[in-house]
């Protein structure tokens, strides 16, 4: 192939599609699970996309029909979906109801909207309420640092209970984009995850996932959120070569803690980054299909509330 003359995004396209049925032939391996009949190819559930405007820029997906068929060309199936309104807006009961319609009305029956909920403004559970209850959605999500609040704020045990309660996902949002990268009028802080892990040893029946989330350098607080917790994750910031492979079977005495695989979810951050790079990551480290189905669909829908 000559790149040369590819758009860098067709480029990844191209490779991504190729990269996807290379790993699942190598996966197909003697002594591995066998791959799935090329003919009915499973399907993928994208864990971590996000509707409406970027509030900074325009991406080249954020409306929604282009973005469901961008997902739909890349065998996404099912994608869980938030509301950038939900960074800066004040009004997020009309921000949700706007997120739930926007997903009936586009989605294609491939989108889950997430709503979400300010722990700094008050009447936040009024929010959850309508959530669950009005707009039938399966969780919500947290954008801490832009909503004002961060992990130590005092109710957000009460929202995790609540969640349980509920039967419904906590989505955490740990970074949206590169710092170097903010617009100058944001002084967001970093999001530590440490007050998170004593919230959710008191309520082990939580079902809270980290998104673009890949722990402090030192990988503590990463290693403390897998011992002591029962955290979900996605990938979408485990950048490196062969990062995913790396975190969920690290070489012996490697540096950085393991992450049960059975607790990572496909996450592609899509629109902001392009959902080849969720694929990219899938095959560049070397899964067996048990691993590859797992990340791709099977893990979500044990998340997934009945």
């Amino acid at each position: 192939m000559n790149t040369a003359s590819l758009p860098r995004r067709r480029f990844l396209c191209q490779t991504a599609a190729v990269g996807a049925a290379a790993a699942l032939a190598r996966a197909g391996a003697p002594g591995a699970p066998p791959a799935p009949d090329p003919a009915s190819p499973p399907g993928i559930v994208d864990t971590h996309v996000t509707l409406f405007r970027w509030p900074f820029r325009r991406l080249k997906y954020d409306a929604t029909p282009a973005l469901v068929a961008k997902l739909r060309r890349h065998r996404i199936t099912e994608a869980w979906a938030g509301t950038h309104e939900a960074l800066l807006h004040k009004d997020l009961a009309g921000a949700n109801e706007r997120l739930a319609a926007e997903c009936r009305t586009h989605g294609e029956g491939l989108l889950r909207p997430f709503g979400s909920v300010n722990l700094a403004w008050p009447d936040w559970e009024e929010d959850l309420r309508r959530c669950h209850e009005e707009h039938r959605m399966p969780g919500v999500r947290l954008f801490p640092g832009y909503q004002t609040f961060d992990l130590s704020h005092p109710d957000l045990g009460r929202l995790i209970q609540l969640t349980a309660a509920r039967g419904l996902i906590l989505q955490i949002v740990f970074q949206m984009e590169d710092p170097r990268v903010h617009h100058p009028l944001l002084s967001l802080p970093v999001v530590d995850a440490r007050p998170l892990v004593p919230l959710l040893e008191r309520t082990p029946a939580a079902r809270v996932q980290l998104l673009h989330f890949a722990g402090n350098v030192a990988g503590t607080d990463l290693r403390a959120l897998v011992d002591r917790t029962g955290a979900w994750f996605e990938f979408s910031r485990w950048e490196g070569n062969g990062r995913l492979g790396q975190l969920i079977r690290p070489a012996p005495g490697g540096a950085r803690p393991s992450v049960p695989a059975a607790r990572v979810l496909f996450g592609s951050h899509a629109p902001y980054f392009p959902v080849e790079t969720g694929l990219l990551r899938l095959f560049e480290s070397p899964l067996d299909a048990e691993t590859l189905h797992g990340l791709m669909h099977r893990n979500a829908r044990r998340l997934l509330p009945a």
